[in-house]
């Protein structure tokens, strides 16, 4: 069986969106500030542990446009590995990417069911708010940035459903950027 891993950027009042540069958000691009070679490093050693990604249709769509353009370590791992992309609307993919629709805890459930390594979700908001509320996720990586920027989209949805939690791993970087790994308890 794999291991289903959710990894994302949080802000101090746990807002997920548009870390990166996201057009539309005011607040867009907040974790260039606090990035630094530590987190970069921890980044790509999360990313080459990885045999495939779980995505949602924006954050596959946001990554299609980003990496197939790059070049090094990161991004010949994040082109060349497999993507399962939850999505009723893509048709077609591309990038090396396979579409998962219909019932998507279902198919994430087989998709875990089968041999092979870790599978890493970033992003995908929607999608993490699924699988978080279907009891699929195995580990919940949270980066956690010293900023709050008060509006947004959050790791956990607005539901009255409640899931302990465990930490197996606390991570202190000189950026003031903390990491915690999480088992459901």
């Amino acid at each position: 069986m794999r291991t289903l891993i959710v990894s994302e950027f949080v802000t101090l009042d746990g807002v997920m969106e548009a870390p990166g540069g996201e057009a539309g958000h005011p607040h867009s691009g907040w974790v260039f500030p606090f990035m630094g070679e530590e987190q970069m490093s921890y980044k790509l050693a999360e990313t080459l542990a990885a045999e495939s990604l779980l995505l949602g249709r924006a954050t596959y769509e946001g990554f299609l446009e980003a990496w197939p353009s790059r070049d090094g370590e990161f991004a010949d791992k994040m082109n060349a590995m497999p993507k399962h992309v939850a999505s009723t609307t893509l048709q077609e993919p591309a990038w090396n990417a396979t579409v998962l629709g219909g019932d998507v805890p279902g198919a994430v459930a087989a998709l875990k069911a089968t041999e092979g390594g870790p599978i890493l979700v970033a992003g995908s908001c929607t999608l993490v708010h699924t699988l978080l509320l279907a009891g699929l996720v195995d580990e919940l990586r949270l980066m956690v940035f010293p900023v709050s920027i008060g509006d947004g989209k959050r790791v956990f949805p607005e539901e009255q459903s409640k899931q302990s939690w465990r930490r197996t791993e606390r991570i202190d970087f000189s950026t003031g950027v903390t990491v915690s790994h999480y088992a459901p308890a």
